[in-house]
């Protein structure tokens, strides 16, 4: 048996049989994993998901038949798809449309002593990567997943909508171009991340002008859809990544009149991301905020969602099998 944290209506830690890996899979001793806004968001209905939280996490690889798998510390990109649709052999299995997406949509997490994914997903972690590291590759690459899709000009003005986690990551990466980078959000303790980084920053309330070429969204609020809108240039570009329950009112008229492009932005590959942070430069220490055991999981998802709260780690705590 092992501990897992499930959600079914509510944060749990229960006692859930070990995975056994199918063909093809390996099983992972979960060591570290962190709480995002997408596992908040599922809490309040998002995705409809019941099961085992958690897709950011770094393990030890237990057991796999291909065996010099045995033992490494690994990351596993978080959508299982099935390999053979025209979405996946096209290179885009991301959008695949039997996937299933771990802790997310029909996949249990790794906010458990154990998961199991296909040796195909897993990236091996350099020995330079600390675990409370390797546990934002996940989140990294979708911060880096808007390189691939938007050529970025280093002359731009790009305002990030939003302060958490995930948009001090995108300020960190736009930044590293060269990119005139400003944020705008309500806890000043988050902002401050962003300007020690070169950011200018805003609280709300203040102004942060209009006429970028790029705003990213990344409020995780609906009210940050407004403020991108009204912020982006004729003919300039608005990058989603907010997700969140429930819907949201908009109105298409400025988007048409002023000719702006919308970009959704999910998930990014993981070796540009393990690379960045292998890097001395690129920091994530400071965006740790507390470790807590996994037993403490409903305490670390309340401090989570604190207003000035940035990463919320889950340490696993191993049975022996």
């Amino acid at each position: 048996m092992m501990r897992a944290v499930i959600f079914d209506g509510r944060i749990r830690v229960v006692n859930r049989d070990i995975p056994v890996p199918a063909d093809g899979e390996a099983l992972i001793r979960v060591r570290l994993a962190g709480i995002c806004n997408t596992d908040v968001e599922i809490t309040r209905g998002y995705m409809d998901f019941r099961g085992i939280l958690g897709h950011e996490f770094v393990g030890q690889v237990m057991e796999c038949a291909q065996r010099e798998w045995i033992g490494k510390r690994v990351v596993g990109e978080i959508n299982l798809t099935c390999g053979i649709c025209a979405w996946c052999l096209s290179r885009m299995s991301r959008h695949c449309p039997d996937r299933a997406v771990l802790g997310i949509l029909g996949k249990d997490g790794a906010f458990a002593e154990y998961v199991t994914l296909p040796v195909g997903n897993l990236y091996e972690v350099p020995v330079s990567i600390p675990d409370d590291g390797a546990v934002f590759v996940e989140p990294l690459a979708a911060a880096q997943e808007i390189l691939q899709q938007v050529r970025i000009d280093p002359d731009w003005r790009a305002l990030i909508v939003g302060d958490g986690k995930l948009a001090i990551l995108i300020a960190r990466v736009l930044l590293r171009l060269g990119v005139d980078v400003s944020v705008i959000g309500k806890h000043p303790r988050k902002l401050d991340l962003s300007r020690k980084s070169g950011a200018v920053t805003f609280g709300i309330g203040q102004e942060s002008g209009v006429g970028y070429d790029l705003v990213v969204e990344a409020s995780g609020s609906p009210d940050g859809w407004k403020q991108a809108v009204a912020a982006v240039k004729p003919r300039g570009m608005i990058v989603l990544k907010s997700t969140y329950h429930g819907d949201i009112l908009w109105n298409s008229a400025p988007l048409v009149i002023n000719e702006i492009t919308v970009v959704g932005s999910r998930c990014g590959p993981f070796e540009p991301a393990l690379r960045l942070l292998a890097d001395p430069a690129f920091e994530t220490d400071d965006m740790v905020d507390a470790v807590f055991p996994m037993e403490q999981a409903e305490a670390a998802f309340e401090r989570s969602q604190s207003p000035d709260s940035l990463k919320v780690l889950l340490r696993m705590m191993p049975t022996e099998r």
